[in-house]
């Protein structure tokens, strides 16, 4: 059986993943999918610390942690089917890619409530250790990598000049037609990486 990579980009309650096959000179895109990690999509759940900062303190901490308990249970379940779907054609998952925002830690619960720019960033880390627990539960290693260094740290392993990547990337999604968006462009570079890895 062939090996291949998945990546990911995340958002608030969910995330656009990518599986990606070599040869790394040549990689082909396998499967695209968009991966729920909230049961039920609505602002209460995709932003679960924009919600926590109007409860309790005890209540915040209790929401929080259901909602990251919801979100590995949705990340399993999700990365388990995307693995028996691609293994169905012939592939293997063996690593994962994903995407990290600023990569800066967060302080405790009652600081990140009080900073509205610490919600949003602890909002999209909930979900992204959703996904590395997932991975860890489906014994995938994972490539974490800033998004803003994706590009030239791809350019320099796969030695294309950044402007040639993005020509190559958004040419592997042409066989699987529209939509072929910049979140699912950026999940098949990480992986793309991660295979060259």
């Amino acid at each position: 059986m062939e090996t291949a990579a998945v990546g990911f980009r995340v958002h608030s309650g969910w995330a656009a993943a990518v599986v990606v096959r070599g040869p790394v000179k040549a990689p082909q895109v396998v499967e695209r999918r968009k991966i729920q990690l909230v049961k039920l999509f609505s602002y209460t759940y995709r932003q679960p610390y924009h919600t926590a900062k109007a409860m309790t303190p005890p209540e915040a901490a209790k929401f929080i942690r259901g909602m990251q308990a919801e979100g590995k249970r949705l990340g399993v379940a999700a990365l388990r089917s995307l693995q028996a779907d691609v293994q169905g054609v012939g592939w293997k998952i063996t690593r994962a890619a994903l995407l990290l925002a600023s990569g800066r830690a967060l302080p405790g619960l009652k600081k990140i409530l009080a900073s509205h720019a610490l919600i949003h960033t602890a909002d999209g880390e909930l979900f992204r250790e959703s996904l590395r627990a997932a991975c860890e539960k489906c014994e995938l290693p994972v490539s974490a990598m800033r998004e803003k260094e994706l590009f030239a740290a791809a350019s320099k392993k796969l030695r294309l000049p950044p402007a040639q990547l993005k020509q190559r990337i958004a040419g592997l999604g042409k066989s699987l037609g529209p939509p072929w968006t910049e979140d699912e462009k950026l999940a098949t570079l990480a992986a793309w990486l991660t295979l060259a890895r």
